[in-house]
Formats: structure tokens, sequence, C-alpha cells
């Protein structure tokens, strides 16, 4: 039963469409990551799943709540991270979020709060002003302040944008830590390697939704299987004899490395490895071809609207 949907979610701002027609579901528990260049409406589509903004166009619905009618209730049962979370500076970290926690008149403010400082690692420092904070520290105040209501629905926006790489690591650590608890997270981030640790499935929208599938499912629809053998040396006898191959349908040869494309990979490989040794060529390692996160990102964004992908 998902989570969070929308049907035909759209949003203009005068003449420019931020968002056009965004229909996708998100599974209870599920990680999400949501990616796309800047200016392709990742925020604005936050924006408008947590009620902060009105759709000009379908709707959302959050845990079987419209994000357009009841936000007091909408916003009990998600926590929202933004990309730029302000505080009050000249206040100590523990009356910041005692003041959130007083919006939730449901819970034990005081147990809460000491819950998730100690939870981010922030309780030894409660009493220090939050201007004096780090970025990483103020980062780590506001997913405590996202959590500190313990919402099923957590969305974030670039959690780790501009963080040292040992703060970065420490709030992915959180959000694993979350996932793992079972909620759910609509994750926005720029960050490819982020995304695929994290996530289950991939969104990838530019205005409109370009794709929606697992990281490894969208490697298959986009990029053909392909068998990279690494050899000893070149020889021009191993190339005619992998050449001769009926199940090749195409082989690149880069120095001692032969990329080949199968008709079946797993049923090939050992007549494509075979083939090799009798032409006396010695094979040091045979793998199959990894496109990272990155080539799948960016073949979406920059396909032209009709191409295959």
């Amino acid at each position: 039963m998902p989570i969070i949907e929308t049907f035909g979610l759209s949003k203009a701002f005068k003449d420019t469409v931020a968002v056009a027609d965004l229909t996708l579901s998100v599974e209870k528990g599920e990680v999400l990551g949501f990616l796309g260049p800047n200016g392709a409406g990742k925020t604005t589509t936050i924006r408008m799943l947590a009620g902060m903004i009105a759709p000009t166009g379908g709707y959302a619905v959050v845990n079987g709540i419209r994000t357009d009618g009841n936000l007091e209730k909408l916003h009990e049962i998600i926590g929202l991270l933004t990309e730029s979370p302000g505080f009050y500076e000249n206040l100590t970290a523990l009356v910041n979020l005692e003041y959130y926690a007083g919006f939730y008149p449901c819970i034990d403010a005081a147990t809460q709060v000491e819950k998730y400082l100690r939870l981010v690692g922030l309780w030894e420092h409660r009493e220090k002003r939050t201007g004096a904070y780090s970025k990483g520290m103020k980062q780590r105040l506001a997913i405590a302040r996202a959590l500190v209501h313990e919402p099923d629905v957590l969305f974030l926006d670039e959690p780790t944008a501009g963080l040292d790489p040992e703060s970065a690591r420490e709030v992915r650590g959180l959000i694993g830590r979350f996932s793992e608890e079972g909620r759910t997270i609509f994750l926005s981030t720029h960050n490819l390697n982020e995304a695929e640790q994290l996530c289950n499935r991939i969104a990838v929208i530019n205005t409109r939704l370009l794709a929606l599938d697992a990281p490894e499912q969208l490697r298959r629809r986009l990029f053909r299987r392909q068998v990279v053998v690494q050899l000893q040396k070149a020889d021009n006898r191993v190339t005619a004899a992998v050449k001769r191959l009926a199940f090749v349908q195409e082989l690149r040869e880069d120095g001692v490395q032969l990329t080949v494309e199968l008709t079946d990979p797993e049923r090939n490989r050992p007549g494509l490895v075979r083939a090799i040794v009798e032409a006396g060529g010695e094979v040091i390692a045979v793998n199959e071809k990894q496109y990272p996160l990155e080539d799948v990102y960016l073949k979406l964004v920059h396909e032209e609207p009709g191409d295959d992908a």
C-alpha cells in the first residue's frame, strides 16, 4: 500500500512550469531517491508534498491525507528537512528544539528532545548557542527537529549538501538507521553515490518524471550488458577468434582489454573464454561492465523526448 502518491501533480509560477504532471507512488518503509538538475522541480515537489505550497494541477496524498487539505494533520505525520534549515541562533540547541517540540502537544517534549539530541550526538552541546554550531552540527540539529514528533514519513532536501566528508557520512548513517526503523524517506540529493547507497528506487525528474525504478533496473533499461575480458597481452589471433563467434554482437578492443556484447551473457561467457584460451590468449579476469549511477542519470537527463529511454 503506497504511503505517498501523486496524481498529475503540477506547479507553475506565472509563466514558468516547475513541475508537470508528476504521477508516482512510494511504498511504506521505502527510501526513494529524488534526482534531477538544478531547477528540475525537486524542492518544489517536496514543498507541495509537505503542504507548504499548493499545486496548480493534480494532487498528492501522504498516508491518506490530501496535502492541499488538512495541513495540521499532515504536519503531525511528516518530518521535513529543508535545504537551508533555520534556527534562532541566539538561543541554545536545547531551547530551539523545545520550542519546535511545543508545536506537538501529543508528545512529551522534554523526553523527545533529549532522545533525539542524543541520537544525533548533540546532547553534550545542548547548552551551546546554535549560532556557534558548525554546518554539520546544524544539519544534525535540523534532523532532530524533523524527528522530534516521530513521524512515519521524512522529506529530506539535500541533507548532506555543503557538509565535510565526515559530517556527511554521519548524516548518511542516520538516514540508514531511520530506514531500518521502517520510516518512509523521500530523499532529494545531488550526491549520486549517496542515492545508490541509501535508496531502494530512484526517480529522475526534469520538470517531468523521466524514470522511476531500482538503480539496477534502470541500468538494464538504458545500457546493453557487456562483458569485459582482461588479457595478459594483446593478440590479433584472439580478436579474430572472438569475432568469429556467432553469439558475439559487438567487440571493442582497448589494448589488452576486450569489451564484448553477447547474445546471452550468462550462457555465452564460458564459450567466449574457451575461444580466447584456444586462440592462445591468457585471461586475467572476466567481469560484466558496470555503469555508475552517474551514467544512468546523465543519459536520462540528456535524452531527447521520444527516445527509447
